[in-house]
């Protein structure tokens, strides 16, 4: 089974870019986009909905916002939008695939670096999905949980991780979040289960010279809940071509749908 995540920072700019020839060749089982950027009406072009999958998208109310969606390959049971609170339900930010006892959920967690404002809101979307998670543990289901979570774990995850301690995305508070997820919780970060060479990094700030010097943040994760653990077969960051700010995340998984 392979999965690829990816925030697109705008479909429309992405699909410009050349995003859906290169997903074509990709033989993905699951496509998570986040940041569609789009209503639904605004993306009747063919493009939009890849021939051979099934395609589902949880726009923002907020033209030009936030917004995710799901390539499916094989056709859902069941389709989820919204993570079930009103605050961010509105904002475009979860919609899960079920397939029998798997869900694929792609997920879009709030940035909070605008301003102090936002980072409240970051907080309790974290609040409210620390929820989510514990209900995902005691359940019976697997989970594969991929998107922009808009948050650097470790310093190996950030490369100018010194100076970044204090800015949203790298906060104490923040870091401390995917402790519990990963250390306490049990769940997985797919891409660390595997040997990793060092700076490898999904985003790259669009100042400076960010992506020619590879100074980028580690904040797109496709997350496994704990009974996947050791289910991970393969994983890249494709760089060859630019689709977006970000870069997908491709991992191919020791099972099928």
């Amino acid at each position: 089974m392979r999965i690829i995540s990816l925030n697109a920072n705008g479909i429309r700019a992405a699909e410009r870019k050349g995003f859906f020839a290169w997903m074509a060749t990709q033989n993905a089982d699951v496509i998570c986009i986040q940041e569609t950027k789009a209503q639904i009406a605004q993306l009747k072009a063919d493009v939009f909905c890849p021939e051979g999958y099934h395609c589902f998208y949880h726009d923002a109310e907020k033209k030009g916002y936030s917004g995710v969606a799901l390539y499916c390959r094989q056709k859902p049971d069941e389709i989820i939008i919204g993570m079930g609170n009103d605050e961010f339900d509105c904002e475009g930010r979860y919609i899960e695939a079920k397939f029998a006892e798997l869900s694929v959920i792609s997920l879009y967690m709030p940035s909070g670096s605008a301003k102090e404002q936002r980072q409240q809101v970051k907080y309790r979307c974290m609040d409210h999905m620390m929820g989510k998670l514990k209900q995902m543990k005691a359940s019976e289901r697997d989970y594969v949980i991929c998107g922009d979570w808009n948050i650097a774990h470790k310093n190996e995850d950030i490369r100018n991780w010194k100076g970044n301690q204090k800015n949203s995305g790298f906060l104490p508070e923040e870091r401390a979040w995917l402790d519990t997820l990963f250390d306490k919780l049990g769940f997985v970060d797919a891409f660390r289960e595997i040997e990793q060479q060092q700076h490898q990094y999904t985003w790259w700030s669009n100042r400076g010279q960010a992506w020619a010097n590879n100074v980028g943040w580690r904040i797109d994760y496709q997350v496994l809940s704990p009974n996947l653990r050791g289910k991970v077969q393969a994983t890249e960051i494709y760089k060859d071509q630019r689709f977006s700010d970000h870069a997908p995340l491709i991992i191919d998984y020791k099972m099928t749908l």
